[in-house]
């Protein structure tokens, strides 16, 4: 219930920032569904890879080197769902920043669920 609560809520988060960000566009609530499922499965099976091939440049940069590959991330969803287009490189990663930065506030929501 709690991972189908998550989707949900990065859904809203996609359709949020596609209506603020003009180079984002989502073709309705379903895609919006569908990309936060495909983002989901996305950072639990690539990019693990993605950063483990890129362990040096992060190191370098001290971490900031992610933001490079959540933007790939975002890109590589465009290319594979075909009702939601990012324009660019610039605007995948400031959308995969103000993602991360709503979906922090949306979870903060939900809470912890603590066993004792």
């Amino acid at each position: 219930m709690r991972i189908i609560l998550k989707v949900l809520l990065t859904a809203l988060a996609v359709v949020l920032l596609s209506k603020l960000l003009s180079g984002v566009s989502v073709d309705g609530y379903t895609t919006a569904i569908i990309v936060a499922a495909v983002l989901g499965l996305l950072n639990i099976f690539v990019k693990p890879l993605l950063v483990l091939f890129t362990l040096p440049a992060t190191i370098l940069t001290l971490g900031l080197f992610l933001f490079v590959i959540n933007a790939c991330i975002i890109l590589l969803a465009d290319n594979l769902i075909s009702g939601f287009t990012v324009s660019s490189f610039w605007t995948a990663l400031l959308f995969s920043i103000l993602l991360t930065i709503l979906q922090s506030i949306f979870y903060s929501v939900l809470g912890d669920e603590k066993t004792d």
